[in-house]
């Protein structure tokens, strides 16, 4: 179109130009052709400005045009841009297990006839969620759903109340927030957490995966004596310095009131009420010479804090009922070779008058309450081979021991040694994809009563973990 306006133009020029010499050589001879000419000029000369003009205004649209799509395009850009950094901000990972059992379980403490039991469980189902506000501070969430459900749950426990069935409520059915902290770490050495943290005490607060532990469930050993995957809401300190790994938290205590014969101080984790008495705090703290979630490490973690403060009825005992608990372990995981540890050491003062008090807690019956060790103690030991180092198979052959004594002393009179249960067995591992885990397990439970025989298990498990 430009082209064609300039030769346009030009035309009109050039046969202005040729009319112009034609005329002025008869203009000379008559006046009224040289007017006519003029005026013809006159009128090529507008035709030709107007289209000069209509020139300009289209270059200008021409040009306004593409700075708006210039500015368009940088603007989708930057979006693209920022969406795409945003999203690079956001991590999700999740895993989870479902398990197969077939157990020999008696009716209550003094039966001693084990009658075997099938049982499926769809264990749980994890959602993290994490997000990276800026370089040094950070955000993570992580809800568990147990069991399959949400709601109430009507339970049998043999081991409580003697055969009697109860319901339960656990924070609003069996979905639980297991994290949901915030962080600030300007560098490797040093960080701050707070919210609803994992206290670092025992080993399944680390490796609570499937992948991570060789048995189909998490150890029965450290079950028994404290809450699996403790977490609690508090402030902590964490960093590394070369191989050296430290944590420091001051959290939110136990509450003695729901501490039990069969799992010493894990019943008295806060986390089936609504609000969490915050009148006892506690200490925890960690020192670790390697990675766990990595492989090769050791470590030692100690936990203290009195609970009777954060009993519901704090009016009925008036000493401190102070938990201290010593964690030892260690793991090597090099080449083939799976070996993992853990001892744990527990004392709880005041057991006699927890144990008077706990006898009228709304639920129980009076007198059917046991007694609460004043020490306890508990260890596991895994050793595993992964054979794919060897063949082409993925597959990893083990051994395990599980040992938990929550009546390792008492403050009068003699412990019952009903409680007091070995757990020896093995299994193996395979992985078709790195993802997911197929495990199959048998073993032998004996308990340090003469009168109660040995019984036997077997169990299969599915797990399964990814991130994004």
């Amino acid at each position: 179109m430009r082209a064609e306006l300039k030769l346009s133009s030009l035309a009109i020029l050039v046969t202005a130009f040729i009319g112009g010499v034609n005329c002025t050589a008869q203009a000379a001879t008559d006046p009224a052709i040289l007017e006519q000419a003029i005026a013809r000029q006159e009128a090529q000369l507008q035709e030709l400005k107007q289209q000069l003009s209509e020139l300009a205004a289209q270059q200008k649209q021409q040009q306004v045009q593409q700075a708006d799509y210039q500015t368009k395009t940088s603007v989708a850009v930057d979006s693209v841009e920022t969406a795409a950094d945003k999203l690079s901000k956001f991590s999700f990972q999740s895993y989870g297990t479902a398990v197969y059992t077939s157990d020999e379980y008696f009716d209550n403490v003094q039966d001693t006839t084990p009658e075997r039991r099938n049982r499926f469980d769809l264990e749980r189902v994890v959602t993290e969620f994490g997000y990276q506000f800026t370089d040094a501070w950070s955000m993570e969430v992580e809800i568990e759903y147990e069991h399959g459900g949400t709601g109430v749950a009507l339970e049998y426990d043999g081991f409580d109340e003697f055969g009697e069935f109860e319901t339960e409520v656990e924070a609003g059915g069996e979905v639980m927030i297991e994290k949901a902290e915030l962080r600030y770490r300007p560098s490797k050495a040093f960080g701050i957490k707070f919210g609803n943290i994992h206290v670092p005490i025992g080993l399944t607060s680390m490796l609570h995966k499937p992948n991570q532990y060789l048995t189909v469930m998490r150890h029965r050993s450290e079950a028994a004596m404290i809450p699996a995957v403790w977490n609690e809401n508090g402030i902590g300190i964490y960093g590394e310095m070369a191989d050296f790994h430290y944590q420091a938290q001051i959290i939110s205590g136990l509450n003695s009131e729901y501490f039990r014969t069969y799992d010493w101080a894990a019943s008295g984790h806060q986390k089936r009420f609504e609000h969490v008495n915050g009148d006892d705090l506690a200490f925890a703290g960690r020192l670790d010479y390697g990675n766990f979630k990595k492989g090769s490490a050791v470590g030692v973690a100690y936990y203290y804090g009195n609970t009777s403060g954060n009993r519901h009825k704090s009016n009925k005992i008036n000493v401190d009922g102070t938990v201290s608990i010593v964690s030892v372990a260690a793991a090597y995981v090099e080449g083939p070779w799976i070996l993992r540890g853990q001892y744990l050491y527990g004392t709880l003062s005041d057991s006699d008058v927890i144990t008077q008090a706990n006898k009228t807690t709304p639920g129980l019956r009076p007198g059917n309450f046991a007694q609460l060790g004043s020490q306890s103690q508990a260890f596991f030991v895994e050793a595993g081979i992964d054979l794919n180092h060897f063949t082409s198979l993925p597959l990893t052959v083990f051994a395990n021991i599980d040992y938990s004594n929550p009546l390792m002393e008492v403050e009068t009179g003699t412990a019952t040694q009903r409680f007091e249960n070995t757990w020896t067995s093995v299994g193996i591992n395979y992985f078709p994809i790195p993802q997911i885990v197929i495990k199959a397990e048998a073993g032998l439970q004996q308990v340090a009563v003469a009168s109660i025989p040995d019984t036997n298990f077997f169990a299969l498990g599915v797990g399964y973990q990814f991130s994004l």
